[in-house]
Parts: structure tokens; C-alpha cells; sequence
């Protein structure tokens, strides 16, 4: 039923299952793909974005007027934008400069102050290493305390992937008419594996939920770090520990390359129309490998975190 959205916050979440039936052409098995990238921010950063707001306003961690604070590679940071300018807080995203420079430019157009930090020696522009990481948090801490700001905390605030239990894991279940088997998901804070595999597994613990990594910075799977740069952007980070995932059980870990997850990526456009961005096309490589492998003949469901509009400056798109 058609209806007027209150406001753009209103159009978070409830977005289209897609079958990906062009790129599974002769396999066994289905993947179906979560367009999250139609979300208004463009990514699926959203649905916890505004959880952390909600949630902090319901308890009172968030004050009227106070800054928010968070740092960001940029759909998170797009996201806490929009809803910060609706719901009247001033926002300052941190980042990377080695992360796009659309994300920069659109989170400045939503109103928010952008603080881009250098990246640590040696590290290459559209590579951001969990290195790159450590020196953005510390920047964000340093602004927390001056401005006396409210940290979203993204990578450890339970709203994070309670985001998703409530509204991602349901929209899978209840759209694909409960038939999913098992989902993939690429790393970056964990909450969207965390809250999507919990609520799946409630309803069917047979379910399989596996974490998908770069390879050479597969830390949660704990293998050796050898390349902690790539070109995935928004995860990867070689975290050995991600606290979102402390209490959730993994069925098992995959590892994509960069050029996987660029070749995918490029796939979803040009054989199924998605334009995405490249932690997109590393689900679809994983989901790939588990339907040729342990998966096959099953119905496998990962997320379309970002729009590819966001890696126009990127060699995604070359």
C-alpha cells in the first residue's frame, strides 16, 4: 500500500530481494541479493545509523543539540548525516583519505563536518589497512573529548547489529518465503553478520552463516596476516577480535581476493543491472565459491552494501 513518507528517515530499510538468477545461469543453487544500496544514504549503514540515534536518544546518551561523532569510511558516516541533519545534531565524520572522495563530498553535502585523516606511511590511496584505522580512531577520540561529542561507536554499540535483527534478518526471511539456507557476509564491523545470522538461525538453526574476508588479512579466520591493504572498502581491517561477533557463532570463514570482489562487482552491473560497490561483489564471490562447493543447491543470501556510484574515482569502474 502506497503511503507519504514523515520524513527521508521513514525510507530506511524494507528494500528488494533480488534473485540473481543471469550470473547463477548453470549452477545448483540460487543467491539472493538484499538491494540495500537503494537505501537514501546508499548503503545499508542506514538501518544501524538510525538504531545508534534511537537508541541513544531512548536512553539519554544523547543529549538535544549535542555533536555526534563517529568514525567512518563513509556509508555509516552517510547515513548518521541524514539522520543527525532530521533529527537536529550536529555531525562530524572522520575518516580516511584513502577511502573515496565521493563519500567525502556526499556526507558534506548532508551537512556534515568531514575530517579526513592522512593514512599511515606506506599505505596506498584506495587501500584503507586496519594501520589506517588505528590513526582515525584516535583522531575521533581526540574530537570526542574537545567537543564533548557523543561517539556512535559503530563497531562496538549493540544497536549496530540489533539494526539488523530487527529489520535486515526479518526483510530476508519473510521475502524470500522463508527458504534460505545459508548467508554470506564481508567483514567490516560485524553488524550486519551479527544481527542477520542471529535472527536466521532462530528460525532455522540449520542455516549456515559464513564471514567473508580479503585474502591475506583473513585475522578473524585466523590466518596470517601477509597483505593487510586491498581495495575492498569499508572492512577487511585485519581485526583479530570484532566485538559485535563475541557471542555469535560462525559456520565458516571465506577469503576473497580484490580483483574477486572487483570482477564480481562488475558482473552484478553488467549482467544484472546493480550498480555496486566492492564489498558487494566480494559477497557475490563468496556466495559463488559456497555454490560450487558446500553450498551447492542451495538458496544463498547475501546484502548490496553500497552503490557503485560511490567508487567512481576508484579503478572499480576502469
Amino acid at each position: 500500500m502506497s503511503r507519504v513518507f514523515s520524513s527521508i528517515i521513514d525510507a530506511i530499510g524494507d528494500t528488494p530481494l533480488v534473485a540473481l538468477d543471469r550470473i547463477t545461469t548453470g549452477l545448483d543453487g540460487r543467491i539472493l541479493a538484499k538491494l540495500d544500496y537503494l537505501n537514501p544514504g546508499f548503503s545499508k549503514k542506514d538501518r544501524p545509523a538510525l538504531q545508534i540515534i534511537d537508541d541513544a536518544e531512548a536512553s539519554g546518551a544523547l543529549m538535544p543539540g549535542q555533536t555526534v561523532v563517529e568514525l567512518t569510511s563513509g556509508n555509516m558516516g552517510t547515513g548518521l548525516a541524514i539522520v543527525c541533519q532530521l533529527r537536529g545534531y550536529p555531525f562530524v565524520a572522520v575518516m580516511s583519505r584513502g577511502n573515496s572522495e565521493e563519500r567525502a563530498r556526499m556526507m558534506r553535502a548532508l551537512n556534515a563536518e568531514v575530517i579526513l585523516v592522512d593514512q599511515a606511511h606506506g599505505s596506498k590511496v584506495g587501500e584503507v589497512s586496519g594501520e589506517d584505522l588505528v590513526l582515525v580512531e584516535e583522531a575521533v577520540n581526540e574530537i570526542v573529548q574537545k567537543r564533548g561529542g557523543f561517539r556512535a561507536d559503530q563497531f562496538r554499540r549493540e544497536a549496530s547489529r540489533r539494526a539488523h535483527y530487527l529489520t535486515t534478518g526479518p526483510e530476508f526471511w519473510h521475502q524470500s518465503g522463508h527458504t534460505i539456507d545459508a548467508f554470506c557476509d564481508f567483514a567490516g564491523s560485524g553488524g550486519t553478520f551479527a544481527g542477520c545470522s542471529q535472527y536466521l538461525k532462530e528460525q532455522a538453526p540449520s542455516i549456515k552463516c559464513y564471514l567473508v574476508e580479503p585474502e591475506g588479512a583473513a585475522a578473524l579466520a585466523g590466518e596470517r596476516i601477509i597483505q593487510p591493504t586491498h581495495p575492498i572498502q569499508g572492512g577487511g581491517y585485519a581485526m583479530e577480535r570484532l566485538d559485535l561477533l563475541s557471542d555469535i557463532a560462525v559456520d565458516g570463514y571465506i577469503q576473497v581476493s580484490g580483483e574477486q570482489a572487483r570482477n564480481f562487482t562488475r558482473r552484478l552491473a553488467a549482467e544484472e543491472g546493480i550498480f555496486a560497490g566492492f564489498s558487494s561483489g566480494a559477497n557475490l564471490a563468496a556466495a559463488m565459491q559456497l555454490l560450487e562447493g558446500p553450498e551447492r543447491g542451495s538458496t544463498i543470501a547475501i546484502v548490496i552494501c553500497d552503490s557503485g556510484l560511490k567508487y567512481l574515482s576508484t579503478n572499480l569502474w576502469d
